[in-house]
């Protein structure tokens, strides 16, 4: 230790404080990171009563189910028909007890895997007898001891009632349709007064829509990607910093206007059916677009064209968002209600984003060492981390904790 001391302190001084700088950057990931080990994920849940019966349907990832019951038994990585078909016995139990109606006991009664955009689900189908005049509150405790980002997408239609969509939380409490529902002293849920199913509540998707980029991490780091150098100028002699925060947020704007843009034609157009493309595809390609945007930064491939680059990676990134609402399948009004909310919560997000980033930026411009230890050398750490993206995702293999 001491040896190490010596050499540092025989570095000169600019070179110093980027070493402790680039320290600084490496604990701060190393203390960020492993909280933030898996992304997100929803299920999807239907509910309607029809005919004197109740039915719920559970659409729940195959993969969120291995690493709340751990289905992959060879630990290979890799889930195959013979490790779901042992393990199905156990996936129905989770669901049954995890997913329950206030005052409606449900039995199952089938049972299926299903092929959607972002992978196989397990789909469980209960019914009941039961039929209130009212849907009854939903207990939903689906990954609340492995993902607490997880959430469920409720799709109700009850007795012939207008379609209403509910974003639930994975908690230990019972969660009604129009709110939590409070226990009383004896720890019984109280029942929710008697009322209409109302329509999509104003703010659940746009919060939806915030948690999926900030919960998005590549998605983050590309913008971060875009960002770096905004508080700096090209010149003969090299970066310079910037004078003014104007200066630096000018093309900022035109870089997040353009990426907003874009990625909301292709959310619409992927949301709505009209275009899809595989995540297989899709994510493999989101990476590269990071490992692009980095590469500007070291050499200006783009040569003035930012905004337009910027541009088309949005269209890309769109599709990155799409899933959440795609698999839901509703009527128009209900589905642009919806779209509009969540889109809403994404820009919303990337706006904290983009003001915490550039604000933080445009203090560090003046370090001697920004260019050094923030563009290039965040730069080729935003490679690096994007290249392994790139390999897990084609390759279906596991390099790193996000």
């Amino acid at each position: 230790m001491r040896g190490w001391m010596r050499c540092v302190e025989s570095l000169p001084r600019f070179m110093r404080g980027s070493l402790r700088l680039a320290l600084a950057a490496l604990l701060l990931a190393a203390w960020v990171l492993p909280a933030s080990a898996h992304k997100a994920s929803d299920a999807y849940l239907q509910l309607e009563s029809a005919s004197g019966v109740t039915t719920l349907r559970i659409d729940v990832a195959l993969r969120d189910l291995d690493l709340a019951l751990d289905l992959d038994s060879d630990g290979d990585g890799k889930l195959i028909w013979r490790e779901v078909r042992s393990g199905w016995p156990l996936i129905e139990r989770y669901l049954h007890t995890r997913v329950a109606l206030e005052g409606c006991p449900l039995t199952p009664v089938a049972q299926a895997l299903e092929r959607r955009v972002d992978g196989v689900y397990a789909a469980l189908t209960l019914q009941s007898t039961c039929t209130p005049a009212q849907p009854p509150a939903i207990r939903y405790g689906v990954m609340d001891d492995v993902d607490p980002t997880h959430r469920g997408i409720a799709r109700v239609e009850w007795a012939g009632n207008a379609i209403a969509l509910r974003v639930l939380v994975p908690q230990p409490v019972r969660v009604s349709l129009t709110g939590a529902t409070p226990a009383d002293a004896s720890g019984a849920a109280a029942q929710p007064p008697p009322e209409p199913v109302p329509p999509t509540p104003g703010l659940q998707f746009t919060r939806e829509g915030v948690r999926h980029i900030l919960t998005g991490y590549d998605h983050m780091l590309f913008l971060i990607c875009l960002l770096l150098p905004s508080v700096l100028r090209r010149t003969d002699t090299g970066w310079q910093p910037v004078p003014r925060l104007r200066q630096a947020l000018i093309p900022v704007v035109g870089i997040v206007t353009a990426f907003t843009v874009a990625h909301s034609i292709t959310l619409a157009l992927a949301a709505t059916g009209t275009l899809n493309l595989s995540p297989a595809f899709i994510e493999p390609l989101v990476a590269v677009t990071i490992m692009l945007a980095a590469l500007d930064n070291l050499w200006p491939v783009f040569r003035g064209r930012r905004v337009l680059v910027t541009f088309f990676f949005g269209l890309i990134h769109g599709f990155g968002f799409a899933s959440v609402l795609a698999e839901l399948k509703l009527p128009a009004p209900e589905f642009a209600w919806a779209l509009f909310q969540f889109n809403l919560g994404l820009e919303a997000g990337q706006l904290v984003i983009v003001a915490v980033a550039t604000t933080l930026l445009f203090v560090l411009r003046s370090q001697r060492a920004y260019p050094a230890v923030f563009v290039r050398g965040g730069s080729v750490v935003a490679m690096g981390i994007a290249g392994m993206w790139v390999v897990e995702r084609l390759a279906n293999v596991s390099l790193l904790p996000i």
